[in-house]
């Protein structure tokens, strides 16, 4: 089952790169554009700041494929077909979570080399470095099971599309991806701190030795807890109600 998503994505590779598209418009607008009056905690440059936000980006909008990916499978009888063989029944579940694992490791594997030939580098060490990209791909696993529920509640491809988008926006934007909390309002900013994507992102800088920690905050003071903290507890929520919708499709 993981073998049959990966080859849909090896089929439709302008899937994978218009999900390319936006985190790297993103790199070139803020980095480039925007960079130059962007302000880092500390001090620092803006687009070492700005990478491991885009990071956690690209994950956290990977769930629309995942969620589109299942809704469609729904709509056109797959998953019945597949229900009707003698198949474990959890393969359609773990399948997806395992290719999209995958596929989110190419993707970071990707984002890694465009980010080091726009002047973005790890500054701690390699160890460091693959513990940020884990805990990266930790978070992409809960999002996974986000988007799998999700396609499962609305099996309508085109409505899947018209849900993420409005949800997944306001979640980075209400987040320390492009700006520090430290630098929001102060009602804002708490909204930021305790954005799950932002614990990933503070993880991330914090291991890979970028600028823009600072402050006083649960968050800004154990962002690796945080960052294992929240993708388990999405993982444990989840994942039980993906279960349980999947196994009521049969009734």
């Amino acid at each position: 089952m993981t073998r049959r998503y990966l080859t849909h994505v090896v089929r439709a590779p302008e899937e994978v790169v218009l999900y390319f598209t936006l985190p790297i418009m993103f790199v070139l607008v803020f980095g480039y554009v925007f960079g130059s009056g962007m302000a880092v905690p500390g001090g620092g440059n803006y687009r070492e700041f700005l990478l491991p936000g885009v990071f956690v980006m690209t994950m956290l909008y990977g769930l629309g494929a995942t969620a589109t990916a299942i809704a469609t499978d729904l709509s056109r009888g797959v998953v019945d077909r597949f229900r009707s063989l003698p198949v474990s029944r959890s393969a359609l579940l773990t399948g997806r979570s395992a290719a999209d694992l995958v596929r989110a490791l190419l993707e970071m594997s990707t984002l890694v080399v465009c980010g080091l030939l726009v002047g973005w580098q790890w500054r701690n060490g390699v160890v460091d470095a693959l513990l940020a990209v884990a805990l990266i791909l930790l978070l992409r696993t809960a999002l996974t099971w986000v988007g799998i529920w999700l396609g499962l509640v609305v099996p309508n491809p085109d409505q899947v599309s018209m849900i993420v988008f409005p949800l997944a926006f306001p979640l980075t934007a209400l987040s320390n991806v492009f700006v520090a909390p430290e630098l929001m309002p102060e009602w804002l900013g708490s909204i930021s701190t305790w954005n799950p994507l932002s614990a990933t992102v503070a993880a991330a800088r914090d291991l890979f030795g970028n600028p823009g920690m600072g402050g006083d905050s649960l968050v800004a003071q154990h962002p690796v807890l945080l960052a294992t903290i929240w993708p388990v507890l999405l993982i444990t929520v989840f994942a039980p109600l993906a279960v349980r919708r999947y196994r009521r499709l049969s009734r």
